[in-house]
């Protein structure tokens, strides 16, 4: 995999195209030459890291204990000491990483790609120490819903609501290539990563012309980056002249939407690092047949079912007139209610349906900022954590949400449940926080994802806290504070940001391709 080829002592060159990635690393393989070759201008600006800058080549390159901010050597030393973290994971568990000092939850002991302690972690010998004095550390992020294509038409349609800004947008995002959406799933991981999230939901259902390797372009990103990737294949069946939203042009048959699903889960599914999701994108842009045989098919193959839904009074009032239902009773008479699906907004729904939605166990992906910037309404949150659904936060696509990242979520999140409600304590930052840890985990069927407990994954998230000194409780502090970036970000144990730096892309170039393209497309 190309994340593993990553932490190999590669002494060859900074960036590389995705075949010359192929020809140096024999056995590693991200996905098949096509994509990758689609791509190849954007894997130049995927790391490699030298033996110096990763501390994998040397016995000595990892300090048994590296010293604390602020004495000389410490950004070096917690470079190092995240790279043993992976050394140890690679090699069977030799040696342990212990995250030392942290104002909350104290020190966090990894092997394996696991948490084997919390609290007070005794010294042990050959301990790799991580300094985190005064930080917070956090369980990684778990991004429930998002559309990375759309860092390619960010600052658009900025005064639309959600039908206009859809027709707007469709015609230009038609125009996209499979090269576009690798350029923007490169910025866009690399900017949650940076901003603490560990596993990222992308709904993608933009597949002009049929090229399903832009599913593989996507997941390339995501392991260049070093993030887990929840890829939900997403469909549009029903076009404008049909009676659908979309225009022609970028919707698909049905037949070959059902089996470019299943390819591109027998390619790209390994249920740890990737994951597929079965994800037809909305009930005015998709057949009912679509729906029905979606969720057959994700039964059958064991994938979990995500869509839209309850987003706005227009989708309701489309429903209406198309079956005589609401949103949510259609998709409870297409079987698509359960503990295996996820909606993204849920915001639409009336007390029982509410209810309904918590019995079911079905999960609701919030997505607060882009919610207001559309003015789409208020998700009610507080009512369907209280009714037993899942809940998780979500961007949503950087063309309604253009910061395009998970930590300023939690502040919206709070902030729109108190202005529904009228309660000021309608949310607390520290429940907003497991809305975007384990309620976002619960959402997509990752019970080991999202929790600072023993025997969870090691995705974890170390968050610089010296400005917030004066905040007596730092949860309180990391939700309602400015915003920040991690200082150190590890994806089952493995180093994906140290001091403040993304360690398999230089996002600087990325962004810069990025911007290229975006430009290119509105020309």
């Amino acid at each position: 995999m190309l994340l593993e080829t990553l932490e190999k002592p590669w002494k060859a060159y900074p960036f590389v195209t995705g075949a010359s990635l192929l020809a140096n690393s024999p056995g590693s393989v991200v996905c098949n030459l096509a994509p990758l070759k689609a791509s190849r201008r954007i894997h130049r600006h995927i790391r490699l890291r030298s033996d110096a800058e990763s501390g994998l080549a040397t016995g000595d390159g990892v300090a048994s204990a590296a010293p604390r901010r602020g004495q000389g050597g410490a950004n070096g030393r917690a470079d190092a000491a995240l790279s043993g973290a992976g050394r140890g994971d690679d090699t069977g568990g030799v040696g342990r990483t212990v995250l030392r000092g942290a104002r909350w939850p104290g020190d966090i002991a990894v092997e394996n790609g696991r948490i084997t302690a919390v609290g007070t972690v005794e010294a042990r010998p050959g301990d790799h120490l991580l300094a985190c004095d005064g930080d917070l550390i956090t369980a990684g992020f778990v991004n429930t819903h998002h559309h990375l294509y759309q860092w390619m038409t960010r600052g658009r349609a900025t005064a639309c609501d959600l039908f206009t800004w859809l027709q707007t947008l469709y015609p230009v995002w038609a125009k996209l290539s499979v090269e576009d959406t690798a350029a923007a799933a490169l910025v866009g991981l690399g900017e949650l990563a940076l901003s603490g999230a560990t596993t990222v939901s992308d709904h993608h259902y933009v597949v002009p012309h049929g090229r399903d390797d832009v599913f593989d372009a996507i997941a390339a990103a995501a392991r260049a980056v070093g993030v887990r990737l929840q890829l939900c294949r997403g469909s549009m069946d029903l076009g404008e002249s049909a009676g659908g939203l979309p225009p022609d042009s970028i919707v698909e048959p049905i037949d070959a939407i059902l089996a470019s699903t299943e390819a591109v889960a027998a390619r790209l599914h390994d249920g740890e690092h990737v994951m597929i999701a079965v994800a037809p994108c909305s009930p005015f842009s998709v057949s009912t047949d679509l729906m029905r045989e979606s969720a057959a098919l994700a039964r059958r193959l064991g994938l979990r079912l995500h869509t839209h839904l309850a987003e706005t009074q227009d989708e309701a009032r489309h429903c209406l007139a198309r079956f005589g239902k609401r949103p949510l009773e259609l998709m409870e008479e297409l079987d698509w209610l359960g503990d295996d699906v996820w909606f993204a907004h849920a915001i639409h729904l009336d007390a029982d349906e509410v209810a309904r939605v918590g019995r079911s166990r079905t999960g609701v992906a919030h997505c607060p900022s882009s919610n207001a910037r559309l003015a789409s309404g208020f998700c009610p949150v507080r009512d369907l954590v209280d009714a037993g659904a899942p809940v998780g936060l979500g961007v949503d696509g950087p063309a309604s949400n253009e910061i395009g990242v998970l930590l300023p979520e939690l502040r919206q999140a709070l902030y729109l449940a108190r202005l529904r409600s009228g309660r000021a304590d309608a949310l607390s930052p520290a429940e907003v926080l497991a809305l975007a840890t384990s309620g976002g985990a619960a959402c997509l069927g990752r019970a080991d994802l999202g929790r600072l407990e023993v025997g969870a994954s090691a995705d974890l998230a170390v968050w610089p806290l010296a400005d917030l000194g004066d905040v007596p409780d730092p949860v309180d502090g990391l939700v309602l504070g400015p915003d920040r970036r991690v200082r150190h970000l590890l994806v089952g144990g493995k180093p994906v940001v140290a001091d403040g730096k993304l360690l398999g892309v230089d996002l600087e170039s990325a962004h810069a391709e990025l911007a290229v393209r975006a430009r290119a497309l509105w020309s």
